[in-house]
């Protein structure tokens, strides 16, 4: 245990999440959309958000560019700092699953162990791992940030799927497979699933 933890205790509450759900009306849970830079993670769990909230249900998106603009700013992208923006992420995540809230994390998070991590931190079936499938040459060929043109001109030298590792996950929930299906296509599939496994009605 860290030193500084030695006088920190836990101090329990007297709302529970089970409550929160109660009161919100339906399930808290995660949907992590993983997939490499240019896959539609951005623009799917966006989508997603939109036909959650206009069911009534409350949410809340994650965006991995964004929250290093806040949270995370203080991290760059060596391995270390990867693996620290995927544990915030996570920590941000577990605290709104408590509140009750459904939460939509769009994160390439490259690395198996800290998705796992991830997962482990939640309750049972909390944690939906949504695969955003998409082979490299079509997001190079989309690069809708201008990304892998700066990787190929030198420009960025640590980049998932080109210099670094992007291991594709061992089981997921959900696949999409965007280079074959369109943003809504692969929307409803990840609201046919919620729908199938009783997430919502």
């Amino acid at each position: 245990m860290d030193h500084n933890q030695k006088n920190i205790k836990w101090q329990s509450v007297g709302v529970t999440k089970e409550m929160r759900q109660k009161l919100h009306g339906h399930k808290s849970f995660v949907l992590w959309f993983t997939g490499l830079s240019g896959s539609g993670k951005s623009t799917i769990a966006s989508e997603v958000e939109h036909l959650l909230y206009d069911r009534g249900l409350s949410t809340v998106l994650l965006d991995g560019d964004n929250v290093r603009h806040g949270l995370c700013q203080d991290l760059l992208f060596s391995e270390e700092d990867r693996k620290e923006n995927i544990r915030r992420l996570g920590e941000v995540a577990k605290l709104f699953v408590e509140s009750g809230v459904i939460v939509l994390v769009a994160a390439i998070s490259p690395i198996e162990e800290d998705r796992q991590a991830v997962r482990k931190k939640l309750g049972l079936n909390e944690f939906i791992e949504v695969y955003v499938d998409c082979s490299l040459s079509e997001c190079e060929n989309r690069d809708p940030k201008g990304l892998y043109k700066k990787v190929r001109d030198g420009l960025i030298t640590d980049f998932t799927g080109i210099s670094n590792p992007y291991e594709i996950p061992a089981y997921s929930e959900i696949v999409l497979q965007t280079e074959k299906k369109n943003a809504a296509e692969c929307t409803n599939e990840v609201l046919e699933y919620l729908i199938l496994n009783g997430y919502i009605h």
